[in-house]
């Protein structure tokens, strides 16, 4: 199958505030994540739209990859479960901090709630006042990679909150005719 990846960047903070999420959820922020709660998150979102890559890393793949000095975590939870999550990760450039948004996404239960484009803009301030919190140099760039096997408003949502379009790549990647699914990629037998 042909997937089309666009990266996306911001060079500037954004002006506005984001906006308030619902009553109902709360967003919590966290730079200690487990591997294991990292690897159910990214099979709980990336289960429905095709997310392999990372199923089946070890747990020290896992382990090497969140301790990169900065990242964190930001977990939108209502009714006591998960609902979505942005992971940011950081890393020095010549001018300052580049802020990747390495994972962004909703459980399939928060999907058309409202919730995408409200926690998109949480996350993309908390890239660009990351540095403030582990003690980086500014942020001068927050970056993003969306491909064709996101969900299909992913592109789009990040257009909404002011990233812009730096470079699309086409490659043709072997891809399974459905997609796993939450529960498969979160551990669950078939």
């Amino acid at each position: 199958m042909k997937v089309t990846t666009t990266t996306l960047e911001m060079l500037e903070a954004p002006a506005s505030p984001a906006r308030a999420l619902p009553d109902d959820v709360r967003l919590d922020r966290t730079a200690d994540v487990s591997p294991e709660f990292a690897r159910f998150l990214y099979g709980l979102v990336g289960g429905p739209w095709h997310w392999t890559d990372r199923l089946g890393w070890t747990r020290q793949q896992w382990i090497d990859d969140l301790s990169i000095p900065g990242t964190e975590f930001w977990i939108l939870s209502g009714a006591g479960q998960p609902l979505g999550y942005v992971h940011l990760c950081p890393s020095p450039s010549d001018h300052g901090t580049s802020v990747e948004i390495r994972y962004f996404g909703l459980a399939p239960q928060a999907i058309g709630r409202g919730l995408g484009g409200r926690l998109l803009e949480h996350g993309v301030r908390a890239a660009w006042t990351l540095p403030e919190r582990f003690g980086l140099e500014p942020t001068t760039r927050v970056w993003v990679h969306t491909c064709t096997l996101d969900g299909p408003a992913a592109l789009a949502n990040y257009q909404a909150r002011g990233l812009v379009v730096c470079g699309v790549e086409e490659a043709e990647q072997h891809v399974a005719r459905e997609p796993l699914g939450a529960w498969a990629s979160t551990g669950g037998p078939g």
